[in-house]
């Protein structure tokens, strides 16, 4: 799968993480990385001035960390985006 950097897939992100209790907040800050993972009180800081490629990259590169609940997808699209993911991510 090609991934596409567009508000819809940026969209699914940010839902896959709704979906497991995170919350994302697109702040300013001294990141290094460009994000910072609350982990504890499940919160994602993103760095607000970074665009669309750079968020998605960003939320991508924290999936690859955190633990899913696969059985929390009840979109089977969402569930297939999410897994697609993983794969280009192995590759």
């Amino acid at each position: 799968m090609i991934l596409k950097y567009n508000n819809s897939n940026l969209q699914k992100l940010e839902s896959i993480f709704k979906l497991n209790e995170y919350v994302i907040r697109y702040e300013k800050g001294h990141f290094q990385s460009g994000y910072c993972v609350l982990r504890d009180k499940k919160v994602v800081v993103i760095n607000r001035f970074f665009d669309i490629e750079a968020r998605m990259n960003s939320l991508i590169e924290i999936l690859q960390d955190l633990e899913i609940d696969k059985a929390l997808f009840d979109d089977v699209r969402l569930k297939s985006f999410y897994f697609s993911l993983l794969q280009k991510e192995e590759s």
